[in-house]
């Protein structure tokens, strides 16, 4: 009688326990849907400020591109330095967001080839602000509006919208700023026309330590030459294959 009885209560509590492992089993593939959605809703999100960033840079011929250089400079510095994938991922977003805020900055301002009045500047030194407050709103991109924000801010103090100071300026915005002004540098402008390659770098190298993060302009800089040289490796894989099957003149 008393074996029948631990026979029971074993299939009971083996029972039981299949239950409770089924049940945990259900709740893991729940916890999993949810995540893909979770994801598949950030990368919505993604997509909709890109393409406000793009509708920006689609108005202004001067910047074209920009957006999408920075970031992805941004990205592979900040994987250079050591950062954590995740971590340099959101760096590169904020880089590909970093001017949305001059959605908020008038045409007419952004396209000016003279030097800006002291009012027209307050507009443009609003739009780090207008543009982590486009994306404030989404918690899971908290590090990256911060990004946003300080972009502008420079070692010594001189930049907005803060003034922070040197390490007080969060890296991933020391990060952005160098991949900017690498960009603005070498790009045609309303007021200016593009630097060369060589006359960026010596201006980047003046102002590392100063007020560009001296040790990021170096990676920076290595980053930049290393896909450089690739793709000139590239090109000339390239012009190899297209002329491998030409015939003898």
């Amino acid at each position: 009688m008393a074996h029948d009885l631990a026979a029971v209560a074993g299939d009971d509590l083996a029972m039981a326990y299949r239950r409770l492992n089924a049940a945990y089993q259900q709740t893991l593939r729940y916890a999993e849907d949810v995540r893909r959605l979770y994801q598949q809703v950030q990368r919505s999100i993604y997509q909709s400020l890109l393409g406000l960033a793009n509708a920006l840079e689609a108005k202004d011929p001067y910047t074209r591109g920009h957006s999408e250089r920075v970031g992805t400079w941004s990205r592979l510095t900040a994987v250079a330095l050591g950062l954590a994938r995740a971590e340099a991922e959101t760096i590169g977003r904020a880089g590909l967001l970093h001017d949305i805020g001059k959605i908020g900055v008038p045409e007419a301002v952004l396209q000016k080839r003279d030097r800006l009045a002291p009012d027209e500047w307050t507009q443009m030194q609003r739009h780090p602000l207008v543009g982590a407050q486009i994306v404030a709103p989404f918690e899971f991109f908290a590090a990256g509006a911060i990004t946003i924000r300080h972009h502008h801010e420079r070692l010594d103090g001189s930049g907005y919208p803060d003034g922070l100071e040197g390490p007080a300026i969060p890296l991933g915005a020391r990060i952005v700023a160098v991949a900017d002004v690498y960009d603005a540098l070498t790009s045609d402008r309303p007021y200016r026309a593009a630097l060369t390659h060589a006359a960026a770098v010596e201006q980047l190298h003046a102002e590392a330590g100063r007020r560009l993060d001296a040790e990021v302009v170096v990676v920076f800089l290595e980053t930049m030459r290393e896909l450089q040289e690739e793709t000139r490796r590239v090109g000339a894989r390239a012009a190899l294959s297209g002329t491998a099957g030409a015939p003898a003149r």
